[in-house]
């Protein structure tokens, strides 16, 4: 059994860590409360426009089609992997990581696959496949549409220069605190829907015509899918993170009573060994 200094050191060490994860955890649930809101509000927004654009393209016809609505054959394809800047989040970005690998070596194994990293965590892991073309880790410093919208436009130009046939976005969608999905979005091009029930049904007078306004609002539209991506993902870090805190703070608190116990068991120990010293050491002098 461990000496009684020993046990008191490791009860101070995991005390200390309980309080570390405990504020960790406040932190995150304080950040967790403003990004919800966030991601909450912009989803209604983001989808009707996505819906949108979907119907409107899908009724282009022959010229007036759109470059971001081209289907070509896949030959070059662009996963844009979205991950964190830190750790200590559980399995948040170890998923995201492994949904990107199976994507390269199983749905896209016989296509040219590069890789878009935002979060420093996916970037230090992936860049070992030698497949990363740029890095976007900064955007989650200040997480805003204009900066986000940058490198949005980036991937359409490059989408657009036929670099690449298909662009997929993998980012955890947020769902609850406790719970992210792993979600693989197609980016570009743009699926039309013109051939579903929802699409034949709706009917839209255009002003000043289909066209310009598809050309207009597409861009707009694909930007804004890209920032809810990164909200979502955003959303879910904190509340991966307030969950793994949580459990990491409950853990701590039971080792840290296990050793307590242990020690008043030693302690208990040491003092019985003590009066039978005494004893028998009175007992032999009265013999």
């Amino acid at each position: 059994m461990a000496n009684l200094k020993e046990i008191r050191n490791r009860i101070t060490s995991v005390s200390s860590t309980m309080q570390i994860t405990s504020a960790m955890k406040m932190v995150s649930a304080a950040k967790l409360k403003k990004a919800q809101d966030a991601i909450t509000a912009m989803r209604p927004y983001a989808s009707t426009l996505t819906e949108l654009i979907q119907n409107l393209s899908g009724a282009l016809e022959g010229d007036a089609q759109n470059p971001y609505t081209e289907v070509r054959e896949k030959k070059a394809v662009l996963i844009v992997a979205i991950t964190s800047n830190r750790g200590l989040c559980g399995a948040f970005n170890a998923n995201i990581i492994k949904k990107t690998r199976q994507l390269m070596t199983e749905n896209y194994a016989n296509q040219k696959v590069s890789l878009l990293t935002v979060g420093k965590k996916g970037s230090e892991i992936l860049a070992k496949t030698n497949q990363v073309v740029s890095s976007h880790d900064a955007l989650f410093d200040e997480l805003t549409y204009s900066k986000v919208s940058e490198v949005a436009q980036q991937v359409m130009d490059q989408f657009e220069e036929k670099a690449y046939d298909e662009v997929v976005l993998v980012y955890n969608r947020f769902k609850n605190a406790a719970t992210q999905i792993v979600q693989t979005e197609p980016f570009l091009p743009i699926v039309n829907v013109s051939e579903t029930e929802t699409a034949s049904s709706a009917d839209y007078i255009f002003e000043p015509s289909q066209e310009e306004i598809v050309n207009e609002l597409l861009p707009k539209s694909l930007k804004m899918q890209f920032f809810k991506a990164l909200r979502d993902s955003f959303a879910s870090e904190h509340g991966a993170r307030m969950t793994a805190m949580h459990k990491a703070t409950d853990n701590a608190t039971e080792l840290r009573d296990q050793l307590k116990l242990t020690y008043n068991k030693a302690r208990q120990a040491a003092i019985t060994n003590e009066i039978l010293e005494i004893v028998g050491g009175a007992e032999a002098l009265n013999g």
